[in-house]
């Protein structure tokens, strides 16, 4: 991973992990070997069973010979940064103090590329630890634009992910996220503010209103994640930007009439006229 004894700058390896530069300081708790598995099968039973809180979720591991009291599974959810449907994400959990904004996507018919963009943070399971994956996402076509990897669920691993999407991409009218402290904070929401960007945020328990988000996490969770034990953050690193590549280049969605997301989007672009 990083190697403070390496001639490149730090700031330089971490470019080239995709990896947020603060997570870099940020020492994680050890976990152990047990809490790694159980963590990575409550993530699989999260995705199917959203709604199932701690309670559900201890009962479902106990019908699988998996013997676990309630408040530790509620002890791994909060690692994680899951809840139940009725609650949202922990990585949505809201700060005091800071700015909430309307749902501004309900009934927009949004067929082209670029009006409207949205982004996420989930959990992301290693052989030995784990890691938070943010990624930008286009709403209507869901071509993945940019995405991060961090240890540690800070704001800036967010906002270098949105600084490469604007910077590839241009800007889209409205940006959609949850009510998650990382994405109300003042140096989020001016980054967006900032651009001439619309803030739109998801309504309180409302993770339907990010679902094609929730459904690109299923995607790459159970089409690349939990297909490989990885085995560092660079492996992690690795492994995932070849499933965005492919995902974005080569995978047919039935939502875009079995075209690949890369083909609709850049079809789907305004025609630059000569000058």
């Amino acid at each position: 991973m990083i190697d403070r004894s390496d001639k490149l700058p730090v700031a330089r390896q971490c470019e080239l992990l995709n990896l947020s530069r603060s997570s870099v300081y940020y020492v994680p708790q050890p976990v152990s070997e047990g809490d790694l598995a159980l963590m990575r099968r409550i993530d699989e039973l999260h995705l199917n069973h959203p709604f199932a809180g701690a309670r559900m979720l201890r009962d479902f591991l106990g019908l699988e010979g998996v013997p676990v009291g309630r408040r530790h599974v509620s002890t791994l959810m909060k690692k994680m940064g899951i809840e139940a449907l009725y609650r949202r994400p922990n990585t949505s959990r809201e700060q005091p103090g800071n700015p909430v904004f309307p749902y501004l996507l309900r009934g927009l018919d949004i067929r082209r590329a670029n009006p409207v963009w949205a982004m996420d943070i989930t959990y992301i399971p290693m052989r030995k630890g784990f890691v938070y994956l943010a990624a930008v996402l286009d709403w209507a076509i869901r071509r993945v634009l940019s995405w991060r990897l961090s240890n540690s669920m800070t704001t800036d691993f967010c906002i270098e992910a949105v600084e490469e999407a604007v910077h590839r991409h241009g800007t889209p009218g409205i940006f959609n996220t949850d009510q998650g402290s990382q994405f109300t904070s003042a140096e989020f929401v001016g980054l967006i503010q900032g651009h001439g960007i619309q803030v739109s945020m998801d309504g309180k328990g409302r993770w339907v209103d990010n679902v094609l988000v929730e459904r690109l996490w299923k995607s790459v969770k159970y089409e690349e994640v939990y297909l490989h034990a990885y085995d560092s953050v660079a492996q992690a690193r690795q492994g995932l930007q070849s499933y965005f590549k492919f995902y974005n280049e080569r995978r047919p969605h039935s939502s875009l009439d079995g075209k690949t997301p890369d083909s609709v989007y850049f079809d789907s672009l305004p025609i630059q006229q000569a000058a």
